[in-house]
């Protein structure tokens, strides 16, 4: 038989009682405050409050304050000091809401009533606070992206539905946002999303999986991210790189902060990978709006960063059942997939969309690679030929290897621009002759109002829309 010994230790302090199990940890009872708890917790793992503070992203004066009962902690401040501690997450979490309930109510003259309400409307399920569906929410369009078609999808989508004939599957083969795509799933019993770039596979995981979801636990997390307080947060990949250029420096270790949390969540089985792409492409739109920049990451703006506050704010995702979502470059996936009908919008001039978005596929990847140049590129990747000589051919592969009735291409008339970087790769004369060859074609034009993002001047800026019905091979 074996004898197990267990130390146990019993410290008593005022009305407070701790106790110390070295196999375990310490436990704590209902007479204990949050502060009190880490206070003693901290002294009996034998660490000094600023060797605490050197460790971990809360400074010397916050530690101080939440431990002698002067403030609250923050919730991610009591996840830092329960990992950092290697104690109970949960325990720590459950003394600190009960400490902020009766910090609301323990002044009011009818706080206990009020409290018991609660207890009350808590039985029958009323909650304002984590209600995902009475939130303001980022929609799809609300985002900048170059060639973004959210003011011509109506346009778009009526010329194929006169022009073309089905609705089982629609193929979104360049999705960008997927702006064209949701309105296609109106339509259209099933939609195939694909694109190269990671921080746009995201998005279309978070707005179309069918994966179920907790909102609740969302919703805290983001409430939680949205009381983080950049003072108390260490510099990390995000800030030492991106703070002070393409972000303001505060809001770039938010932002670093908040990233590392959702990954490390989703490595502890914390959030699936629904939970994961909501709360990615929730902080894509979040920071949308923040960055220093004209609409894109190829530069920063040289000026003075205005300081704002990050404001997370979560996604409203889709009900629709019927996406299929892919990250494969366009032509070889072409030949795996078949449908009604494919839209086509790649990039026609020289300017690579995974270098614009280098930031974001770098937040999305989290691979926190070595950065180069003025504007803090990663080494290139998922480099589109359609940017390059071999567009024209490239595009021919893609039209005829595509198994479909009918093909809708979009194109534009910057073919014509003077700035050589905003010149289409393929004229509008190559892309009739491509398509013409594979099925009789139409086309049709809009005039619009189109996003520069630079200092190019071009007038008399059309949309054109190329209609196809393929020959039967």
């Amino acid at each position: 038989m074996t004898i197990r010994l267990i130390v146990i230790i019993f410290i008593i302090n005022e009305n407070n009682i701790f106790i110390f199990d070295k196999k375990s940890q310490i436990t704590l009872d209902e007479k204990t405050s949050i502060g009190n708890a880490l206070k003693k917790i901290r002294e009996l793992k034998g660490f000094h409050l600023q060797e605490v503070a050197d460790k971990t992203s809360i400074n010397y004066t916050s530690l101080s304050r939440i431990e002698t009962g002067k403030r609250l902690p923050t919730k991610p401040q009591v996840q830092s000091l329960a990992e950092f501690y290697s104690y109970s997450e949960n325990e720590l979490i459950r003394q600190l809401i009960s400490d902020k309930i009766i910090y609301e109510v323990q002044n009011e003259d009818l706080g206990l009533e009020g409290f018991h309400l609660a207890e009350q409307k808590l039985k029958y399920g009323l909650n304002f606070f984590n209600d995902y569906k009475n939130q303001d929410k980022f929609q799809l369009q609300n985002r900048r992206y170059i060639g973004n078609k959210a003011k011509l999808t109506d346009w778009i989508m009526e010329i194929i539905e006169s022009e073309s004939k089905g609705n089982g599957i629609f193929i979104d083969i360049f999705s960008g946002t997927s702006i064209v795509a949701k309105s296609a799933m109106k339509k259209y019993k099933t939609v195939i999303l694909n694109d190269i770039l990671s921080s746009n596979n995201i998005t279309y995981q978070a707005f179309y999986s069918t994966l179920k979801w907790n909102s609740n636990k969302i919703v805290e997390l983001a409430n939680d991210y949205n009381t983080l307080n950049s003072k108390s947060i260490r510099e990390n990949y995000f800030s030492k790189n991106f703070g002070g250029k393409f972000y303001e420096k505060e809001i770039s270790k938010q932002i670093g902060y908040i990233r590392q949390d959702i990954e490390k969540k989703k490595k502890n089985n914390e959030l699936n990978s629904r939970e994961y792409a909501i709360l990615l492409t929730s902080l894509i739109y979040t920071i949308d709006r923040l960055a220093n920049t004209v609409g894109h990451f190829d530069a920063y703006i040289k000026k003075p960063i205005t300081k704002r506050p990050l404001n997370f704010k979560l996604i409203q995702t889709s009900d629709f059942k019927g996406a299929k979502i892919y990250q494969e470059d366009a032509n070889k996936l072409a030949r795996n997939i078949k449908g009604d009908i494919a839209y086509i919008d790649p990039p026609y001039n020289s300017r690579q969309y995974s270098r614009f978005y280098h930031i974001y596929e770098n937040l999305i990847q989290w691979k926190k690679p070595k950065l180069y140049g003025v504007a803090l590129k990663p080494e290139p990747e998922n480099m589109s030929k359609y940017c390059t000589v071999q567009a024209k051919n490239t595009f021919k592969d893609l039209v005829e290897n595509l198994d479909v009735k009918y093909l809708a291409v979009s194109y534009n008339n910057t073919y014509k621009s003077k700035s050589k970087s905003s010149k289409n790769k393929i004229t509008i004369e190559e892309i009739i002759e491509i398509l013409n060859n594979v099925g009789p074609t139409k086309k049709f034009e809009q005039s619009y109002t189109y996003f520069n993002s630079g200092k190019t001047n071009f007038n008399d800026h059309k949309e054109f829309l190329f209609l196809t019905k393929k020959y039967d091979k």
